[in-house]
């Protein structure tokens, strides 16, 4: 997926689409997965790992053959849709499965901050593969290597063993995955959840920016937003090592004031390595979160839905995903890229003591 959000959109302007199309096309692979998600963790609820990543697979595969078959500006907007709501549904698989084959808090947290390696890898290595890909062989074969990739998924899942099922609970007030919005210390972690992602896309969105009002050149400020990416996957190998001294609710808070200072000196930092050293903070502050929330979240809900919950949560980010890039670009353009990094800085250090109070 991450490999065709990139190609897509330089497949769409290379044929003299706008910069709004290109918008509408990389919005469509946090769309379907919004509303996709709480049905996707029903489905996982039920029926564990194996059969939703085989969907998701056939999905995202078909998916992605269809650009290669018939390149076009409509047929990647359905490859988007395809690819977004596989990959969404798969995690929610995986996540729940991973969950609960962990006996302890302990294994909780190893085990997301393994997991959590490869969305960081995925998204430095996919884009990397696909540009290649494309300067020396076409974008034909970009999207035939997103509609490839996802088959070694299967390779590697196939033979998993399958937990055993929990069965619902009838009747009861925690048998819908809205009600989990019902719980104090549930509507705090996604809250929390919020903000941080909120901090992801106003980092990817306005760096470029940023890039751009200093006359940096577009390697340049990839290269900052390369050196995010790369601390976010470090800090996460180094969790599982370290999760017997982590407590969740301690990191997050951190991370929060972390990413609240940062954002505050961000737009004070006029060269490309003082903004490069920014990144690479940032990176670390906002790696550790995601392992964190995930055996949080893992804690505080129902066995029978923790698919449900995982896809609440998933649902949360994506249509944020979906909608803050447009308030941004507004925003900045109203107030100035700087206020927009001021502002949100402020809110997530104001958001800081809702983590605090996750504790047990």
């Amino acid at each position: 997926m991450a490999g065709l959000r990139m190609a897509a959109p330089l497949y769409a302007l290379s044929q003299g689409y706008s910069a709004l199309s290109v918008g509408f096309l990389l919005a469509l692979f946090s769309l379907s997965q919004v509303f996709l998600a709480i049905p996707a963790g029903r489905f996982a609820d039920r029926h564990g790992l194996r059969r939703p990543v085989a969907l998701g697979v056939l999905v995202a595969s078909c998916g992605a053959a269809l650009s290669v078959l018939f390149p076009g500006f409509e047929v990647l907007c359905f490859s988007a849709l395809c690819l977004g709501g596989a990959t969404g549904a798969s995690a929610i698989a995986l996540q729940r499965h991973v969950g609960r084959a962990a006996n302890s808090t302990l294994e909780l947290k190893q085990a997301f901050g393994w997991l959590s390696i490869g969305p960081a890898v995925a998204n430095f290595a996919g884009p990397v593969a696909a540009g290649l890909l494309i300067d020396h062989a076409g974008y034909r074969w970009a999207f035939l290597f997103s509609a490839v990739l996802p088959l070694c998924t299967w390779l590697f899942v196939r033979h998993t063993k399958e937990l055993p099922s929990v069965p619902a609970v009838p009747g009861g007030a925690t048998a819908q995955a809205w009600a989990l919005l019902g719980e104090p210390r549930m509507r705090r972690l996604l809250l929390v959840n919020w903000l941080m992602s909120s901090c992801w896309d106003v980092h990817t969105f306005v760096v470029p920016l940023l890039g751009h009002e200093r006359n940096f050149s577009a390697s340049v400020i990839g290269t900052i937003l390369g050196s995010f990416a790369v601390a976010a996957a470090c800090v996460r190998v180094l969790m599982p090592v370290l999760a017997v001294h982590l407590r969740e609710w301690v990191v997050v808070s951190g991370a929060m004031v972390a990413t609240a200072l940062l954002f505050f000196i961000y737009p004070f930092m006029h060269s490309p390595w003082t903004m490069g050293l920014c990144s690479v903070l940032l990176g670390l502050a906002l790696g550790m979160v995601q392992p964190m929330i995930m055996s949080t979240l893992h804690q505080i809900t129902p066995h029978h839905l923790h698919g449900q919950a995982i896809a609440l949560r998933l649902m949360i980010i994506n249509l944020s995903s979906v909608l803050m890039p447009m308030l941004f670009g507004t925003a900045g353009a109203v107030v100035g890229v700087s206020v927009v990094f001021w502002t949100v800085g402020a809110i997530v250090g104001l958001g800081s003591r809702a983590a605090w109070h996750l504790r047990p």
